[in-house]
């Protein structure tokens, strides 16, 4: 059963109008702790209190206020905002069309799935086609939740999806002191980097990652649950510091030794069924490994990095090769 909409309006291009209906696309998974009471583990209860009088205040008193200044408050109502003179408030007004990979990923901000009633079923089909036939998405203009979004409109499988973006102005600068734009590399170096590259490149399946934090989480609850102990993880040796080159060297070694080559030098594609013998849990102690983690990370100090002794993955994933 689909949730229930949380927006309806139209999809707007030039002259054509398509009546639609706005879905959450994604869910948060993780887990969610409530705070307690140690004593008798009631839930502790927060209360909307005034920090001029110290009194509790009910909902009925509460309004909304903009700060100008320190302590200086312009205050909104329902009126102020639904006099707000945007176009965009029950349209998602296409811009332009652009290709998707001229986006950069920053400004994707949630996806939303955009369902057509019976009247703009056939003008849905329509505009579906057209951007698939031309491999384009669309820029929009849309106001939901007292904001108005920059969003692209995409689709997958049969659906729209709208992606909400950031504005321009709200995504920060990369700016870091220690980033090292001038940094000199040997070209033997980029050739090693480039051949770890080639040995970890295989076919996106998102299938084959799972959230194990979260796996290993629920597996703590469940040994609480039925009373079973919790035995803290043993501390991981410090990192030994070696030379970026034989660090290469080993990753490539390490990711040819885990993977068959094809005549290509890449992963095979075929995917391998990820049956429940290939979904091994973990324990709840368990350190957590990335597919791809060969131990190595960058340390201090020029062309230094800080790797483990083995450099081979120590979990076996679903989909994992």
């Amino acid at each position: 059963m689909p949730p229930r909409s949380m927006w309806k309006g139209a999809i707007s291009f030039g002259l054509v109008t398509i009546p639609v209906a706005v879905y959450p696309a994604t869910e948060e998974k993780s887990l969610k702790f409530n705070q307690l009471h140690d004593a008798d583990m009631g839930r502790i209860r927060y209360k909307r209190v005034c920090s001029v009088d110290g009194e509790e205040v009910d909902f009925d008193h509460i309004v909304k206020g903009y700060e100008v200044e320190k302590d200086k408050y312009v205050v909104l109502t329902e009126e102020d905002f639904d006099a707000v003179p945007v176009e965009s408030s029950r349209a998602i007004d296409i811009q332009q069309f652009v290709d998707l990979d001229e986006i950069d990923p920053i400004l994707f901000k949630k996806s939303y799935y955009l369902v057509p009633d019976e009247t703009g079923a056939k003008a849905y089909a329509l505009l579906r086609k057209a951007l698939s036939d031309e491999r384009k998405v669309g820029i929009a203009k849309v106001s939901f939740r007292d904001k108005e979004h920059l969003s692209a409109l995409r689709f997958k499988d049969d659906v729209f999806v709208l992606e909400t973006m950031y504005w321009p102005d709200e995504v920060r600068a990369a700016e870091f002191d220690t980033v090292p734009a001038d940094e000199k590399v040997r070209e033997n170096e980029v050739d090693m980097a480039r051949s770890l590259i080639e040995s970890l490149t295989e076919p996106w399946n998102p299938e084959a990652f799972t959230d194990a934090y979260r796996e290993a989480m629920l597996e703590i609850v469940e040994k609480k649950l039925a009373g079973e102990p919790i035995e803290a993880p043993a501390e991981e040796a410090p990192a030994r510091v070696v030379d970026l080159m034989e660090a290469l060297k080993a990753s490539v070694a390490a990711a040819k030794d885990k993977t068959p080559s094809t005549s290509g030098g890449k992963r095979a594609a075929a995917k391998r069924p990820a049956g429940p013998e290939r979904q091994t849990r973990r324990g709840a102690g368990q350190r957590c490994s990335s597919p791809s983690r060969l131990g190595i990370t960058i340390g201090p100090g020029s062309g230094q990095v800080a790797g483990e002794a083995s450099l081979a993955p120590t979990t076996h994933f679903p989909g994992s090769r």
